[in-house]
């Protein structure tokens, strides 16, 4: 059992239709049939969405998100319209809310990968291949990888894990020339990506994107390259062979597997309430990466 510990109802606007509740985001339609996004200070582990918030967190991820996609708009045209707030929305909205194009979304999740670590440090720990891409031999958890490498996974239900699949999956249920170009965007805007975090310090180990078509225009969606969709590690202490630091909710998943929090994530019982030092410590690591990479402090 898994999903959200305390489900939220989502708020009713004027004007706006409520379509989905999401890990982090609540979704919209508009009258005119656009989407608002409003990205919420949720915070999951372990497939369950915790009954504590994180201050602030949707604004980070929804500002990192606009500072990404104005970096990579001459690669990957994206889904936003506009920031600002739909009539009648309340005050606390501003900051974590885009009006984006309502797009015919691709059933993947394209997931970049420079390094090894996660899902893809135990398939090839067991067959030297990532979603079927055969590795060389000797690498570590935190090992880089000779190039980067797409490996795609099937979008999952809240509670319900992520399934890594290969590239021959995705050209079969997407088509051959979809997938073609979903990888071929997937990597540029890693590689992008990972040179900008690289300069400031910081190694974008993988993420993952999401896309989506307009028309016949495939174009880039959901977040970006934030804290919650990437592996963001800093570069001055990165030593494979071992798990690496992250700005991630790492202090969230550390301690629902201490003896502090009493939890067995292997239960069926939901994860407790997050102490206040845990809640501040994942604050002030969405906060870090979101200043590095942007070099605005955040305000």
């Amino acid at each position: 059992m898994s999903g959200f510990v305390e489900k939220p109802e989502p708020l009713q606007v004027p004007g706006l239709v409520h379509l989905h509740t999401g890990k982090v985001r609540e979704l919209y339609r508009t009258e005119d049939g656009d989407l608002v996004m409003v990205a919420s200070d949720r915070i999951s582990a372990y497939d369950w969405v915790l009954p504590t918030e994180i201050p602030d967190k949707g604004r980070v991820l929804t500002q990192l998100s606009l500072w990404w996609f104005e970096q990579l708009a001459d690669l990957a045209p994206n889904h936003v319209l506009s920031t600002e707030l739909p009539a009648g929305a309340p005050a606390d909205w501003a900051g974590r809310t885009l009006v984006c194009r309502s797009l015919e979304m691709v059933p993947v999740e394209c997931v970049a990968r420079g390094y090894l670590t996660g899902s893809g440090l135990a398939e090839y720990r067991e067959t030297r291949t990532v979603c079927g891409l055969a590795l060389p031999e000797g690498l570590e958890d935190g090992s880089e990888l000779p190039a980067p490498i797409f490996t795609p996974a099937t979008k999952a239900a809240v509670g319900d894990h992520d399934e890594n699949v290969s590239y021959e999956e995705v050209a079969r249920q997407a088509g051959a020339e979809t997938a073609a170009e979903l990888r071929q965007l997937t990597l540029a805007v890693y590689s992008r990506a990972r040179d900008i975090a690289r300069e400031r310090g910081i190694i974008l180990a993988d993420t993952k994107f999401e896309f989506g078509f307009d028309g016949e225009r495939l174009l880039l969606a959901d977040e970006v390259l934030t804290p919650d969709s990437s592996r963001f590690w800093p570069a001055a202490t990165w030593e494979p062979g071992r798990a690496q630091p992250s700005y991630d909710k790492q202090y969230v998943r550390d301690w629902l597997t201490s003896p502090a929090s009493g939890w067995d994530r292997y239960s069926e019982q939901p994860p407790p309430a997050l102490p206040q030092d845990v809640v501040e410590a994942t604050r002030a690591k969405y906060t870090e990466a979101y200043e590095l990479l942007t070099g605005t402090p955040w305000a």
